[in-house]
């Protein structure tokens, strides 16, 4: 089990082509009755299908989506149950409102402070669970691409670094503010300096400084910037155009690319060379090589 046990996992709700918010499990009209009953809480997570893409949305506008407790959960369950699914190869993480997450539920937290321990075990709960969590995209088997339409701060922007893949609004903005309030972002530091040079890392953690789409091109938090209000388009399309790839080839090469990063070079070259023999004793590798050779569009059984 990758996520504590004591933690609960709320539902998601997932969306299809005819659903809607009155509505949504596309079922038969509700009677007069449960019409006037009081409507349920929105889900904090949303799930929607592009094709073979997954769209996992943020649901949680009025906090600016942050990542409590119960956010992590959904976002941890949901991508488990992806990866045991062939009919998804991708994966877009987006999120509704002006923010795309604040970070961690300072709220939530703080209200554990008159726990017995003040908080902290609490604390070590959430803080192991969001890490879990954020190994968990980095674990999936399928490419995950950030769609960024606003802040991404702390936490937030942890999430957007742990990311294969990042798509920004030119509207979005970065940053690690934690130090401006006593509390060193630890946790998005180790994703953080894992995307970009350790300057650049230093720079947003020592200032808090947010830094806006643009920078975070250039320093390579994200791949593109785009016109604000196109972004989740692009996150969807670019995670498209990986998805037309072998689902076996993806899966090794970003198994691959995590682990290496981490070794020295001598390592890295031994591993990598692995890596490359068994790629090419696979079958879609073989299609693959002998599609190019035959100029022809190659037929990938994702094995």
């Amino acid at each position: 089990m990758l996520f504590p046990p004591s933690l609960h996992l709320p539902c998601y709700i997932k969306l299809s082509a005819s659903s809607n918010c009155n509505n949504p499990t596309g079922n038969a009209p509700m009677s007069a009755q449960a019409a006037r009953a009081p409507s349920p809480q929105a889900p904090i997570l949303l799930r929607d299908t592009v094709g073979s893409i997954a769209v996992l949305t943020l649901n949680r506008p009025a906090a600016r989506n942050s990542l409590s407790q119960a956010m992590i959960a959904s976002l941890h369950a949901a991508l488990n149950e992806i990866g045991d699914e062939k009919a998804v190869r991708g994966v877009v993480i987006a999120a509704n409102g002006p923010a795309f997450s604040a970070g961690h539920d300072i709220k939530e937290l703080t209200a554990r402070r008159t726990d017995p321990d003040r908080g902290r075990a609490f604390f070590a709960e959430m803080m192991n669970a969001c890490s879990a969590m954020m190994q968990a995209v980095v674990h999936l088997p399928k490419p995950v691409v950030a769609s960024v339409q606003g802040i991404a701060t702390a936490a937030g922007c942890q999430l957007v670094a742990s990311c294969d893949l990042a798509i920004a609004s030119e509207a979005a903005s970065f940053a690690t503010p934690g130090v401006d309030i006593g509390l060193f972002c630890s946790t998005p530091m180790v994703a953080l300096s894992r995307n970009v040079p350790r300057k650049q890392a230093m720079e947003m953690l020592l200032t808090g400084e947010p830094i806006p789409a643009a920078r975070a091109r250039e320093i390579g938090l994200v791949n593109r910037v785009v016109a604000a209000g196109t972004e989740r388009d692009a996150a969807i399309a670019l995670a498209e155009k990986v998805a037309l790839k072998s689902a076996y080839t993806v899966k090794l090469g970003k198994e691959a690319f995590y682990r290496q990063v981490e070794m020295n070079l001598a390592e890295a070259y031994r591993y990598a060379a692995e890596v490359m023999t068994e790629n090419m004793m696979a079958r879609d590798a073989e299609e693959g090589i002998g599609a190019f050779i035959e100029k022809r569009t190659p037929t990938w059984r994702d094995e």
